[in-house]
């Protein structure tokens, strides 16, 4: 989508500015529904004004954004009746329905003021894992970009089932930044920074960077916030922080209120330096974002094929099918001690695949005719966990 694959080479401190927020072209922003409503539900008017006038700026400069809010649901607990985030997902699907709209309308007037147009773009895990949706989140994406336009993407949690969700918008976030190859992630909360322990406690100190996991070591990682509406805390965020980082992407991890010198490169914060290289973009989403439907379990031969090898997984190769998945769902493939050595997607039902257990492509071709001459995970399908 225009930035080299490494992103951006420079990920050191300078001073009183990080190079690599500074030097961002492309950048995913993500803000939680603590951050932009009351505690009752609700749109807090003035905090969505204050995020979108640090975005608009960024806009004007001519850097890209991708904005990725939760406080669907909790913008429709007041319009609803509801004193608190149902806990069945029928209500919250009901509540999404309305505060979605509440959302994306309160964004647009906001975003008007800057002269800019927003699109709303609501994803759920099956629109990133199969082939075709993928490629259609992709270009949908990079068109509003191109038209200059500020996506707003939100999971779809009107339609989203327990199979199918992501289950926080920080793990959303840190693929979303993977699909469109950004150049930072910022994760927005009520937290100021990573610490040590417990905010509160005196002996607690704030953690400036993070290099790698050790440097996460003996730290205390608290669940979600005080305030009822969100559904994360600062271990999805540090999850979120290492998915991003192990596609080559920069996090910065702060509190709302301080968007705008996190994104000036001022040290605030948490800063998280990128691990390595960027992978392919859907193979990192099948790897991180999706729950397998089932496992293929493979011989020694297979095992060495597929991981060593970088092959197509054959059915000669399988030898027990457990699960109850169809055509194109995301399925384990696991050796002979049962752990998984790849993720991928199937191209059979589960019903089909025990009969052709063992066999090669071509007798299967011979006896069942040339639609069974074919992988059962094709190697541009599958990812090595």
């Amino acid at each position: 989508m225009g930035t080299p694959p490494g992103g951006p080479a420079v990920t050191t401190q300078n001073g009183r500015v990080r190079d690599a927020v500074t030097s961002a072209r492309r950048v995913v922003v993500k803000i939680g529904s603590s951050s932009l409503t009351t505690a009752t539900g609700g749109l807090a008017d003035e905090r969505v004004d204050t995020l979108v006038d640090t975005l608009g700026r960024l806009t004007a400069e001519g850097r890209e954004v991708v904005l990725v809010s939760s406080g669907a649901i909790a913008a429709g607990l007041a319009p609803l009746g509801l004193a608190r985030r149902p806990r069945d997902l029928a209500t919250q699907q009901a509540a999404a329905s309305v505060g979605q709209g509440l959302l994306i309308g309160r964004y647009a007037a906001s975003f008007a003021r800057h002269g800019r147009t927003v699109g709303q773009v609501l994803l759920t895990v099956d629109d990133v894992t199969r082939r075709a949706h993928y490629r259609n989140a992709y270009r949908t994406l990079r068109k509003l970009l191109d038209l200059r336009a500020v996506p707003i993407v939100n999971e779809n949690d009107t339609v989203a089932t327990q199979e199918i969700r992501f289950g926080d918008n920080d793990r959303l976030a840190a693929l979303v930044a993977a699909l469109v190859h950004a150049d930072l992630l910022v994760l927005l909360s009520d937290v100021d920074a990573l610490w040590t322990g417990d905010p509160t406690n005196p002996r607690s100190s704030r953690i400036a960077e993070v290099r790698d996991d050790a440097d996460l070591a003996g730290i205390t990682i608290g669940g979600a916030g005080r305030s009822g509406v969100g559904t994360g805390g600062m271990v999805t965020k540090v999850e979120a922080a290492r998915i991003a980082t192990g596609f080559g992407i920069p996090v910065v991890l702060t509190a709302a209120d301080l968007a705008t010198p996190a994104l000036a490169g001022e040290p605030v914060g948490t800063f998280f330096h990128p691990q390595r290289q960027r992978p392919t973009a859907r193979l990192f989403w099948l790897a991180h974002a999706t729950s397998p439907r089932g496992r293929l379990h493979l011989d020694p031969g297979a095992v060495a094929a597929v991981v060593g090898r970088r092959k197509s997984l054959l059915p000669a190769g399988i030898t027990a099918v457990d699960g109850t998945f169809t055509a194109g769902d995301p399925v384990d493939l696991v050796d002979t001690a049962g752990a998984s050595v790849a993720r991928g997607l199937v191209n059979y039902d589960a019903v089909e695949l025990p009969g052709l257990l063992g066999r090669s492509t071509s007798e299967l071709a011979a006896a069942l005719g040339p639609a069974y001459e074919r992988e059962v995970v094709h190697r541009d399908d599958l990812v090595l966990l």
